[in-house]
């Protein structure tokens, strides 16, 4: 069998991939792994779980708090919370571990399930893989009085939203804003937080059901948002994922501002208030060559990691850094966060709107962003990419015709046969005559 932890925790279609059966099991195998690192060794481990509102999530939710109850955790059971709710109150709480079901942008039928280590930490792929091992151990099963107890919290959405009203600061009176929600998890605190600081809030895809979840809805699906910024002469509007750990904005005429235009926005904001450390910002290699371009303009440094919030995090932890983030919209504020975080990223572009006295179209006008072409190649052999002679003499080539005015990355997937190959260039003809030129290379090159 394979790796079962991914990119982002343990995901398939539930109820085949990801089964009750294996919840608990992942669920006991973290409450050994966890829970062995207790902050109090004379006391029961202690664990929240949170889940986004998917059917599914009611019947793994049950899963996983048996299995860790069975393994002698104490759960509090936070029921419906975004992912960066769950991972603030696993530090707030002072619990040994967190757990979020939820599998974030994915369609309905979809799940998963994401472990926070103390402090509300994202797991390393070294800590999953022992949990991984872990599973195949046998255990010796807590009885009576030493089993984990049950309990649920009906106050930690209320604890999250008071973070976000206290990490924004500024009241947003007179702003009106649209919010798609994505029939997901920031349903109900996303819209709260913003009439909280004052903002007249019109709420689109609010209404989840268990089924609609990132149906036709929410920051992979913006187009509604579009529509209703526009007709409802909002100043600008927010799309979440289903977790709510990333969002994108949209101006007042309707135009999408994507991850890097935000970064960028969120980064000179905290460099003019000197709060930017090092004034260094993390993104990752998939960042547009204009984000890396607009800020090195405005003298801030980009470093940049492999794709995935988690690398994102890792490298601001390491260096001390306190802003990084996806062009998908995950941004990751860790004065504030441990995680990428959705409604306090649109808290912020709304405070900065207000306090710059300028439009978000203006802001978002602090980078160009390049065209840039994303063509997948299926069905080769993606451990040969960088290896591979033609394929290298193709790059070599690309990047020559690019001569500085763009650049060509080719990422092997990590979970499927397949290449991807990016391009940007000064046009968006010559992106897509580049991109097909050396994914038709690396078809011919890498075949399977």
């Amino acid at each position: 069998m394979g790796r079962i932890f991914g990119t982002d925790g343990v995901r398939g279609v539930a109820n085949t991939d990801l089964t009750a059966e294996l919840a608990v099991d992942l669920a006991v195998a973290a409450a050994h792994v966890l829970g062995e690192t207790g902050a109090f060794a004379d006391q029961r481990p202690t664990a929240v779980v949170a889940r986004d509102p998917r059917a599914s999530g009611e019947f793994l939710e049950a899963a996983v708090v048996a299995g860790l109850a069975s393994a002698g955790v104490d759960v509090h059971r936070l029921g419906v919370v975004p992912t960066p709710g769950a991972a603030y109150l696993t530090s707030a709480l002072a619990a040994d571990m967190g757990v979020m079901i939820s599998a974030s942008h994915n369609p309905m039928p979809d799940n998963g399930i994401k472990f926070l280590a103390r402090g509300g930490l994202k797991l390393d792929d070294a800590l999953e893989d022992v949990i991984e091992r872990t599973l195949e151990q046998p255990w010796q099963r807590p009885t009576g009085a030493a089993v984990g107890r049950i309990g649920d919290s009906t106050t930690g959405l209320k604890t999250y939203e008071r973070h976000l009203v206290q990490a924004v600061g500024r009241r947003l009176d007179g702003v009106r804003v649209v919010l798609d929600c994505a029939n997901g998890a920031a349903s109900e605190v996303g819209p709260q937080a913003f009439r909280e600081l004052g903002a007249d809030v019109v709420s689109i895809h609010a209404e989840p059901d268990g089924l609609n979840i990132n149906d036709g809805c929410g920051s992979t699906h913006p187009q509604a948002l579009q529509q209703t910024v526009v007709a409802q002469g909002a100043d600008f509007g927010f799309a979440f994922d289903g977790d709510a750990d990333r969002c994108l904005a949209v101006d007042a005429s309707g135009a999408l501002v994507d991850g890097d235009q935000i970064l960028a926005i969120l980064a000179l904001a905290l460099k003019e208030q000197g709060k930017l450390v090092n004034d260094t910002v993390v993104a990752t290699v998939m960042s547009n060559l204009g984000f890396v371009q607009a800020m090195e303009a405005a003298g801030i440094t980009v470093v940049q990691t492999a794709v995935g919030d988690r690398y994102v995090l890792e490298a601001m932890r390491a260096s001390g850094f306190n802003l990084g983030g996806e062009q998908s919209g995950h941004v990751i504020m860790s004065d504030h966060a441990t995680t990428g975080d959705g409604v306090l990223t649109a808290l912020s572009i709304a405070a900065r709107v207000v306090s710059s006295g300028r439009p978000l179209s203006d802001l978002a006008t602090v980078m160009h962003r390049l065209p840039q072409v994303l063509v997948n190649v299926p069905q080769v052999d993606k451990s040969r990419a960088t290896t591979d002679l033609d394929v290298a003499a193709a790059v070599a080539a690309a990047t020559a015709e690019l001569d500085g005015s763009g650049r060509v990355l080719l990422r092997p997937s990590g979970t499927e046969p397949l290449v991807r190959v990016m391009v940007e260039a000064a046009t968006s003809e010559q992106a897509e005559a580049v991109a097909r030129r050396l994914a038709a290379v690396v078809g011919t090159a890498l075949a399977l």
